[in-house]
């Protein structure tokens, strides 16, 4: 964390600006190797981890929350120029994307195959994180998790999930555990006996498992529906995950 330093009000430079904006797209983020934060609840869980700070830009009426910080005053009118929310709250933060760890080849694993949407990888970022999950793998073409609204979405667990992105195929060629896949002709989850040591995998809002990727699996599970009509289709991926999660961990 910066030393503390007390701040006075300065307005953002065209350059800031330019940087900040361009940060809304992956292509700038992967080549400066930044991201932005947004809120304080998740901005001050990024700051107390392992996570290196670039820039703290913070309002009068939160600077108090970030006595301990170095940071530049910003007027509500330049926060607003630069946030991504409808309705600011009183903080952005920009930091290093961190180098990527080696591939963890034990435990349990979440594997994602091309979700798209970023309120469902930050909501699963939050399950791994919640059931102590270390290792999230995730397909090339699933959304990138330093996505303004995937960030959003962790509060603050994105520093606490290991995520890499793979050929999901290879990796699951060469990756020796069992392998699950949720399926509606699966076995009963609530039955199942499962493995404390896998690799569960959850698939495309849309589309689900691509047929290369389910052919590699073995293991199909299935939540049942309890309700007497029984005319839901699926449930959302996030909440499967959820559920699915709590079973292996039950179990185990």
């Amino acid at each position: 964390m910066l030393k503390k330093q007390f701040c006075k009000y300065m307005s953002l430079s065209k350059s800031q600006l330019k940087l900040i904006k361009s940060l809304d797209q992956k292509k700038y983020r992967s080549k400066l190797r930044l991201f932005v934060a947004e809120g304080v609840k998740v901005v001050k869980e990024l700051l107390d981890s392992s996570l290196e700070l670039q820039n703290l830009f913070v309002t009068e009426a939160s600077s108090g929350l970030f006595s301990d910080s170095d940071f530049q005053m910003i007027s509500e009118v330049d926060l607003k120029k630069i946030s991504s929310l409808k309705s600011p709250n009183g903080v952005l933060a920009i930091f290093k994307i961190p180098e990527a760890k080696e591939l963890r080849t034990s435990d349990l694993i979440v594997a994602l195959d091309g979700i798209n949407d970023p309120g469902n990888l930050g909501t699963i970022i939050r399950l791994c994180d919640w059931f102590g999950i270390e290792q999230l793998v995730c397909s090339l073409d699933t959304v990138d998790c330093y996505n303004n609204k995937v960030v959003q979405a962790t509060m603050g667990s994105l520093s606490r999930v290991q995520i890499n992105y793979v050929d999901l195929k290879s990796y699951l060629i060469d990756s020796r555990l069992p392998k699950y896949i949720a399926d509606m002709d699966g076995e009963n989850v609530y039955a199942a006996s499962l493995e404390k040591e896998a690799i569960l995998i959850m698939g495309n809002e849309a589309n689900g498992i691509r047929p290369e990727i389910r052919e590699l699996c073995s293991e199909k599970l299935t939540i049942p529906r309890f309700g007497s009509v029984q005319a839901t289709e699926s449930l959302n991926v996030a909440t499967a995950t959820a559920i699915l999660l709590s079973e292996f961990k039950r179990s185990k």
